[in-house]
């Protein structure tokens, strides 16, 4: 595994702490309303031969996503499997999105997202069980309303926490952050279970949601503290 994969600029830790008190504002996390989101582990981003839009970087993260799979299971959470799905609805009313693709790049994204496809399934590392949920989103944000179904389920299963892993960072990962807490969650971007194509762009987006939307921890302290929290019911 790669390292450093992320650190805080030191002038954006002085004004979360300023803000919030705390260098870290979600660690009193409660492991039974906690939600790990695993954002496009697809073929479509990770598979070399029917990838649309392959992110090297997000294969190197499949371990730390499995071993966050099986700790939030394992304290009573929930596991969410994100699916990018396109489809003839997302063709009509995201149109502006389609026009951004060469009408090549445009269809080698049809054919790797649509449903059904080898690339819209999930990366076949994943350790993905039967009590897990999938959920299909059609836009680059999996809370945002009207366009997926997962904040419903989420609050349907009493979920508060969500633990935002997967690829890319800088676009997928972080609209659904955004939204996430912007509807309301307490929003956690895991900064080693997230991928994008530069370490540069990676760190950029974690800083700036960080600076002001949520937390940002990595897989060992979200680990740590949510079986120290399930064990003896600490907050911070």
């Amino acid at each position: 595994m790669m390292m450093n994969w992320f650190s805080a600029p030191d002038g954006i830790v002085q004004r979360v702490l300023a803000r919030t008190g705390v260098e870290h504002p979600h660690t009193d996390l409660d492991p039974k309303r906690t939600a790990l989101v695993v954002v496009d582990l697809q073929n479509a981003f990770m598979d070399d031969e029917v990838g649309h839009a392959v992110c090297p970087m997000a294969r190197e993260i499949v371990p730390n996503v499995n071993r966050l799979a099986s700790v939030v299971r394992g304290v009573g959470g929930g596991v969410f499997w994100i699916k990018n799905t396109f489809d003839d609805r997302s063709a009509l009313e995201w149109s502006n999105a389609q026009e951004l693709f060469t009408p090549a790049a445009r269809k080698r994204r049809i054919e790797a997202m649509s449903e059904g496809s080898k690339g819209q399934e999930l990366w076949p590392e994943l350790d993905v069980r039967p009590e897990d949920e999938i959920v299909r989103k059609y836009r680059f944000s999996a809370f945002l309303p009207g366009t997926c179904e997962l904040p419903y389920r989420l609050r349907s299963r009493g979920f508060d926490t969500v633990l935002i892993t997967g690829t890319v960072t800088n676009v997928c990962c972080e609209s659904s952050a955004r939204d996430a807490m912007m509807t309301n969650f307490k929003t956690i971007m895991v900064s080693d279970a997230n991928a994008a194509m530069t370490m540069e762009e990676h760190n950029a987006s974690l800083a700036a949601f960080y600076a002001i939307f949520g937390d940002v921890m990595d897989t060992a302290f979200v680990i740590q503290r949510l079986t120290r929290n399930e064990r003896t019911g600490a907050t911070r």
